[in-house]
């Protein structure tokens, strides 16, 4: 069975420090004892450490050894149109799970009013999400969860490889778009409201360089649009470590 991994703020003469509700949580619910180990992560390394102290509200970790790192995969920056926040909840978590880098709410022009507004007292309950997302999945980093753009912000992106998700016909498979593998290192997903994009948005993506692309015939939810194209992205850059 897999050790659990938790994140901490640094690890220093070989030493970490966890606190906060992972603490609570490894001390109180899952009632962690010195001597035993885990995996922990300084969002630049990963360790498996060993409790050397543990209160209520903290837990000392020893460093045994650094873990190897993963293999190399592009960044990938998820640009997602903000829709009902459960379920765009639900779209941080699984997109964390597959690995996305950066995660940013995008306001278009058919995003339901005041979503936005709401959204900005949302992202610290937002960046929670991907963080617990990412001890569940064993993460080396935590995604970047950044606050609401306008969509013109968005699509000033730099990524060498932008894509647009377009749900009228004609574009081009998603998966028959992508570089290969060690071709890029960035990428970025443009995914669009419920309701689709406007026939201006479609204008000022393609204007800005933004490649439309397809995930099949049928129109999918805003949600399982985002999730199944980052399941792609992850599975086409995928190494064997």
């Amino acid at each position: 069975m897999a050790r659990r991994r938790f994140f901490v703020d640094r690890i220093h003469d070989n030493r970490a420090e966890l606190t906060g509700d992972d603490a609570r949580h490894l001390a109180r619910v899952l009632r962690a004892e010195t001597g035993q180990r885990y995996e922990i992560s300084d969002n630049h390394r990963a360790c498996l450490a060993e409790i050397s102290a543990l209160t209520a509200r903290s837990v000392t970790f020893r460093i045994l050894e650094t873990l190897p790192p993963p293999p190399p995969a592009p960044e990938i920056t998820l640009y997602a149109a903000l829709f009902k926040f459960d379920r765009f909840e639900w779209l941080i978590e699984k997109a964390t799970e597959l690995g996305v880098s950066q995660l940013v709410p995008v306001n278009a022009e058919r995003t339901e009013t005041g979503l936005a507004a709401a959204a900005a007292k949302r992202v610290e309950r937002w960046r929670k999400i991907a963080r617990e997302s990412s001890q569940q999945s064993r993460r080396l980093r935590l995604p970047e969860i950044s606050p609401v753009l306008p969509l013109a912000d968005a699509l000033a992106d730099t990524s060498p490889h932008r894509f647009v998700l377009e749900e009228q016909a004609g574009a081009p498979p998603l998966m028959q778009s992508l570089p290969p593998i060690g071709a890029t290192d960035k990428l970025a997903l443009l995914i669009g409201p419920e309701g689709g994009w406007t026939d201006r948005e479609r204008a000022l993506a393609l204007g800005a360089g933004w490649h439309p692309v397809s995930l099949g015939a049928n129109i999918l939810r805003a949600e399982t649009a985002a999730i199944a194209a980052q399941a792609i992205l992850s599975q086409a850059y995928h190494k064997v470590s």
